[in-house]
């Protein structure tokens, strides 16, 4: 059996296949794209940019397209499949027009002595990408978008449930006019990337995924001397302090919880509610949740498909139930028919309970009640994540002091899918290190090169 394939998670029927890449195609795409390095960092920035420019158009001209594909891959709803298409696109856009700008050389005021000195930055050379499947497009394009723009080749290996889209993109790379070698896409096994990682003439390596890939790929990579962002899983928590609108709390709760099927790294998990609220908090948010059910992902205007494999099902029902079994409470909603989770809320998740220190990537939603803002903070920052966050109150001083004390990459206030291309995005603790997406996202892989001239 291929290692990468399509299997639709709505119907469990395996649609495609792809053959693994051979040991001896792996070195050959390495040669290659180490060989085109030169060729690709001596092309004027503006010509790169102009190429990043073309793959956000073409991403725009075949939307429909490549949504369709995500939504036989990993089940996302269309509409939702689309946006992503577009923020992709978007991203590309960002760095084509921004990019040059970014990697212009940037002076140092000198202390002492005559002449001058700046930064250069220079790409590095070829990278690995090593890519998860919930957002097939937008994960692809945090990584390559700024990348190529600075001048860096790249090997792509996405998830092995999303040969197509992967295949789809690369095709886009290429006709928009990076060079065949500048962008390989490569089905490869976690043992070939092992191989990949120790290559010396690879340079740096960036994984979204989970904890565990993480710390494998950065293990390796540190054993190699090789640079490394990761962008891991996340366990955010989402405040309720103070509200004078409590409806649009909960929508935004709801949304936030459900975003991408509650597969996202950053979507709102953990939520923590002023025991003021706590009642009917709980009482609206967990009526809202439940009333979104699972539909067919290929339906215009289904909220929520199946989750993406039968594989991250049972993952999610195993972790619920042991839950329940430690003495958590389910409050609402719960059961899975296949692939298409029901959603759920659970209170009554104590330290001693596994899930006080899991993940859930689904729709459940964990309820916790603070005392206090002290307490509510502590709650907070006791989970070994740290990625996103969520503050919502009224009161502008609270908002800030609570910023400023969340261990998180990222604080959003009063606000949920408020991500834009132009903003960094990443964590802290086992959520990894490293930046994507604006300035940040283009000052990861490159040589921060001093030149110092005499006087």
């Amino acid at each position: 059996m291929s290692d990468y394939a399509v299997v639709d998670p709505a119907t469990g029927e395996t649609l495609k296949t792809y053959p693994t890449i051979t040991d001896d195609e792996l070195q050959g795409a390495i040669g290659r794209a180490y060989d085109a390095r030169s060729s690709w960092a001596d092309t004027p920035i503006q010509e790169r940019a102009a190429i990043i420019g073309r793959v956000g158009a073409l991403h725009d001209e075949r939307k429909q397209e490549l949504a369709e594909i995500i939504t036989r891959e990993m089940g996302k709803p269309i509409e939702q499949a689309v946006g992503e298409v577009e923020f992709s696109g978007a991203i590309y856009q960002y760095y084509a027009e921004n990019g040059p700008k970014l990697l212009e050389d940037e002076a140092i005021e000198l202390l002492d002595g005559e002449g001058s000195a700046f930064i250069r930055r220079t790409p590095v050379g070829v990278l690995l990408g090593i890519m998860p499947w919930n957002y097939p497009y937008y994960q692809v394009a945090r990584f390559a978008g700024p990348n190529l723009v600075i001048g860096n080749t790249i090997l792509l290996k996405h998830a092995p449930q999303c040969p197509e889209s992967s295949a789809a993109m690369e095709k886009i790379f290429h006709e928009a006019g990076v060079p065949t070698d500048a962008y390989t896409n490569i089905y490869a096994t976690n043992d070939q990337i092992s191989t990949v990682i120790a290559d010396k003439r690879v340079q740096g390596i960036s994984l979204t995924g989970s904890g565990r890939a993480g710390a494998a790929v950065a293990e390796q990579a540190g054993r190699h001397l090789k640079k490394v962002v990761l962008e891991l899983g996340g366990s955010d928590p989402f405040l309720v302090l103070k509200t004078d609108d409590l409806d649009a709390v909960v929508e935004s709760a709801v949304g936030g919880r459900l975003e991408n099927g509650g597969q996202a790294c950053n979507a709102a998990k953990r939520f923590i509610v002023a025991d003021d609220l706590y009642d009917s908090f709980l009482e609206k948010f967990s009526a809202a949740l439940t009333a979104v059910e699972p539909g067919d992902p290929k339906a215009e205007g289904t909220a929520m498909g199946p989750l993406s494999s039968s594989l991250a099902s049972d993952r999610l029902e195993q972790q619920v139930q042991e839950a329940l079994d430690a003495g958590a409470t389910l409050v609402a909603g719960g059961g899975r028919e296949g692939n298409f989770f029901k959603t759920a809320v659970i209170t009554g998740v104590t330290k001693d309970n596994p899930a006080y220190g899991q993940e859930f990537f689904g729709p459940v939603a964990q309820v916790y009640k603070a005392g206090s803002e002290d307490e509510a903070i502590a709650l907070a920052n006791d989970t070994p994540y740290g990625l996103g966050s969520y503050v919502f109150t009224n009161d502008s001083d609270q908002a800030l002091r609570v910023a400023d004390k969340i261990e998180a990459g990222m604080v959003f206030i009063n606000a949920v899918g408020a991500e834009g291309v132009e903003l960094p995005f990443g964590g802290v603790k086992q959520s990894g290190f490293g930046r994507e997406l604006g300035r940040y996202g283009a000052d990861e892989f490159v040589n921060k090169k001093l030149i110092r001239v005499a006087g």
